[in-house]
Parts: structure tokens; C-alpha cells; sequence
């Protein structure tokens, strides 16, 4: 019997190749490729691009007193992320090749491109940076904590989170004792696996 978590893994599998099937299509009427990991327009479309782009002087002085006044409060959460970002790196340099789990790639969740966007102001870029590295940070950091979970406790909780990692579904269910003992080895060996 195929259990719920089987069946939301096959239909993620199934939602993800739909998303990579409609960004082919949209690439292709947006007209541009991607050539080794960059996206690249056609000349007429960036020129095109730059032709609408908000100057920055109009773009801030149209902005309100409220979000001018609020940015650098966002921004200053830079210190913090760069914090955790070098803490994590550390972390992952030293612990995962101890306990043999195969490190979690950077490029695969800090993901920064919005920036070369020619309809975008200076500003508006920095913006794209920042969240793109940002989310980018965070998506990382759930991976790595997910695959030291995996590890070292591999069992779901009594009562079910609201957003479950993507290793999640593979746990052993809370309170089966036998199941944890025999196939815990088994889920650390799957973390040697994703090298």
C-alpha cells in the first residue's frame, strides 16, 4: 500500500517536471536561453529592457517615507545572515565529513541572477541581490539541518509540521521503536548516497 507521503512525493516529482515544462515555454516566449548557467536575451529584447527601466532618482522619490525608512532595518539583517552563512559553511566543513554526509552544494539553493536584469534600476538590483541571497541562505541552511536531522534523528514528530522538509517523508514514524533500530543505519547511509 503506498503510504500519503509516497503519494505527495510522486506528485511533487510530477508538479516539478510541469514547472520545468512551463519555464521552457515561458523562456521561449520571453526569448532568451540559458547558456553555461546564465540566462541570455536577444539584443533587441534587452535593449527593449532598458528602454523601460525606472531611473533610480524617480524610483525613490516616488517610493513612500515608510518602506525608505523601514530598508534599513531589512538591510541590516545582512550581518546576521553572513553570520549563519559562515557559521554553516564551518559547520558543514568540519562535521559533515565525520559522521560521512555528503555536503550540501551552495549553487544548488543561493541562486543570484535577478541582478543582470536591464530593466531593473541600480537599486532595484541590489534589492535582488540581497533577496536572492537571502532565500538562497535559507534554503541551504533548512538542507543542512534536514541532512543532520536525517543523521541523527531520523523520526517524525508526534504531531505533523506545517512545512516538512524534503527528507521528511522518508522518517520512521514517532514511537515505533523497532523501525528506528533497524533502519536507522540504513537512512545515514543515504546521506553518503547523495555525493
Amino acid at each position: 500500500m503506498t503510504s500519503p507521503f509516497d503519494r505527495l512525493r510522486a506528485l511533487l516529482e510530477e508538479t516539478r517536471s510541469e514547472i520545468d515544462r512551463d519555464l521552457a515555454e515561458r523562456r521561449e516566449r520571453l526569448r532568451y536561453r540559458i547558456e553555461r548557467g546564465r540566462a541570455v536575451f536577444d539584443a533587441e529584447i534587452r535593449e527593449a529592457h532598458r528602454a523601460i527601466r525606472e531611473r533610480l532618482p524617480g524610483y525613490v522619490l516616488h517610493a513612500r517615507l515608510r518602506v525608505i525608512l523601514t530598508a534599513p532595518v531589512i538591510y541590516a539583517l545582512i550581518l546576521p545572515f553572513a553570520l549563519l552563512d559562515l557559521f554553516v559553511a564551518v559547520y558543514q566543513a568540519i562535521c559533515f565529513p565525520v559522521y560521512g554526509i555528503a555536503r550540501v552544494r551552495r549553487r544548488d539553493h543561493i541562486v543570484i541572477d535577478r541582478h543582470r536584469l536591464a530593466y531593473l534600476n541600480g537599486l532595484q538590483k541590489l534589492n535582488c541581490l540581497y533577496c536572492g541571497y537571502i532565500n538562497g541562505l535559507i534554503s541551504l541552511v533548512r538542507e543542512v539541518a534536514a541532512r543532520t536531522e536525517q543523521y541523527w534523528c531520523p523520526i517524525r514528530h508526534a504531531r505533523n509540521p506545517a512545512d516538512p522538509h524534503d527528507r521528511y517523508p522518508d522518517f520512521l514514524d514517532y514511537g515505533d521503536a523497532e523501525a528506528f533500530r533497524a533502519q536507522n543505519k540504513r537512512l545515514r547511509d543515504d546521506l553518503r548516497a547523495d555525493r
